[in-house]
């Protein structure tokens, strides 16, 4: 059996995209293991399947590249309103997507020349701060909370933008051992079903660095829910204002918390080819 594909990233967080609004494959989470390795399969952070929807337009499902299924991710959904978009799959330029993490709106704000997608807002919702939704094994918020680590006392703020989230800032991300530090916090027994965790560097209230280590993937590009997470956090701990521009690896991307309590996440969406897997 073939497949054809279309990669794609947004802010170099790359994944693989399959249409599947008429037939699904039943091996999704092997077939994202097989195609996300970097040297023997097509190479990704993992792999989406975008699907029909009883209750929004389109629906997605993501895996990671260990072949674990994710909530959401916000770098893809950006993407899968460029893929159904450009594909002619839908003339809306306001698309609702199902997600494991409720439904988002995606919002198309400014096209290439040639007519396709290049920026995409997604209303990524409110975060949650409450120990059942992110979820924490203690019954109270983490806000800035000490943890012990191999690299010494850190702070962190716990949050779910839909999936789990937790937030640490240091003086620089430039040089910081990810893999190591990110393994461990990502396995405390504070997160009992792990989390993606970002480290944050502030610029000044309208620019903060992240690098992400997440689950299922180890550091990535970028990480849209994470940038959502960082903002938030930044807020609450009185280092951020209420939009600022997030620098991660592979771009930018514009978040604001607004006063609706939804978060806004505006970036682009890049595809990168097209092939058949065989």
């Amino acid at each position: 059996m073939s497949i054809r594909f279309t990669k794609m990233h947004g802010a170099g967080n790359d994944y693989i995209y399959i249409d599947a609004t008429k037939s699904c494959p039943d091996n999704l989470p092997e077939m994202a293991r097989v195609m996300s390795d970097r040297h023997k399969g097509v190479g990704s952070d993992g792999l989406v399947a975008i699907m029909p929807s009883d209750v929004a337009d389109f629906r997605m499902r993501m895996f990671n590249a260990d072949g674990s299924e994710g909530e959401m991710c916000g770098n893809a959904s950006r993407c899968i309103a460029k893929f159904v978009y450009d594909k002619g799959l839908t003339t809306k330029s306001t698309i609702t997507l199902e997600t494991l993490a409720g439904i988002k709106i995606l919002q198309i704000s400014k096209l290439n020349t040639d007519g396709t997608v290049r920026e995409v807002t997604v209303d990524m919702g409110k975060p949650s701060f409450a120990p059942q939704d992110v979820p924490l094994s203690t019954a109270s918020e983490v806000v800035n909370m000490p943890i012990a680590t191999s690299m010494g006392e850190m702070h962190i703020t716990a949050l779910s933008m839909g999936n789990p989230h937790g937030v640490v800032f240091i003086d620089s991300v430039a040089n910081l051992a990810i893999e190591g530090i990110g393994v461990e916090i990502q396995n405390n027994p504070l997160f009992p079903a792990k989390a993606n965790i970002e480290f944050v560097e502030v610029i000044n209230p309208d620019e903060l660095c992240m690098r992400v280590y997440e689950r299922g993937s180890g550091e990535t590009q970028a990480c849209g829910t994470g940038a959502c997470a960082t903002l938030v956090a930044a807020v609450v701990n009185g280092k951020a204002n209420r939009k600022a521009v997030i620098h991660l690896l592979g771009g930018d991307l514009s978040i604001e918390w607004a006063e609706n309590d939804h978060v806004m996440m505006t970036g682009e969406a890049v595809t990168v080819f097209e092939g058949e897997y065989l």
